[in-house]
C-alpha cells in the first residue's frame, strides 16, 4: 500500500510539476535577445520587445528554455521576463485593432496590426483581447488573430 502511494504521489509530482513548467512568460524590458543557448556567448537568434509572450520549457540557472509563436525554441534571461502577466503577440500577416469587442466598432488610429506585434493582456470579452501595445495605445483583437501566453 505505502508502494502504491508513494509511486502516485511521484506521478503527480511528474505530471503538475512539468505543467508548472510549461507556463507563459511576458518580456518586460524594452527589448530581449533571444539565444541559441542558456548564455551571453551563444548567438542571437532573435530581438524581441516589450510584451513578446514565450512558453517556458524548461530552466537552467538564471536563464529560461523557451517556444516563441512559430515554436522554435530559444534561451532567454530570466530578469527579462515574468509570468506575472499575460502578453499575446499577433500570428498573421494583418490584424484589425478595434475600438472595442467587435467588428462593429471602428479600427483604431493604429490599425492594423502587423505579425509579431506584442501587447499586454488588459481583458478578454468573448473571443476579444483588450490589448496594450509598448507605447500604451490600447485596441481589441479577436482571439483567432493572436498567440496569448
Amino acid at each position: 500500500m505505502k508502494k502504491e502511494i508513494l509511486t502516485l504521489s511521484l506521478i503527480l509530482m511528474m505530471i503538475f510539476g512539468s505543467f508548472s513548467l510549461a507556463m507563459g512568460l511576458c518580456v518586460i524590458s524594452e527589448e530581449a535577445n533571444l539565444r541559441s543557448g542558456p548564455g551571453t556567448n551563444y548567438d542571437k537568434n532573435w530581438q524581441v520587445f516589450k510584451y513578446m509572450p514565450l512558453k517556458k520549457i524548461k530552466k537552467k540557472g538564471k536563464w529560461y528554455k523557451v517556444k516563441d509563436v512559430d515554436g522554435d525554441v530559444h534561451w532567454i534571461y530570466g530578469k527579462l521576463v515574468t509570468d506575472k502577466i499575460k502578453c499575446a503577440v499577433v500570428k498573421v500577416d494583418k490584424a484589425n485593432v478595434r475600438k472595442g469587442p467587435g467588428t462593429n466598432y471602428p479600427k483604431t488610429d493604429f490599425s492594423p496590426a502587423i505579425k509579431y506585434d506584442s501587447f499586454k493582456v488588459l481583458k478578454k470579452k468573448g473571443p476579444w483581447y483588450k490589448l496594450v501595445d509598448e507605447f500604451g495605445q490600447v485596441g481589441w483583437i479577436h482571439k483567432k488573430l493572436l498567440w496569448v501566453q
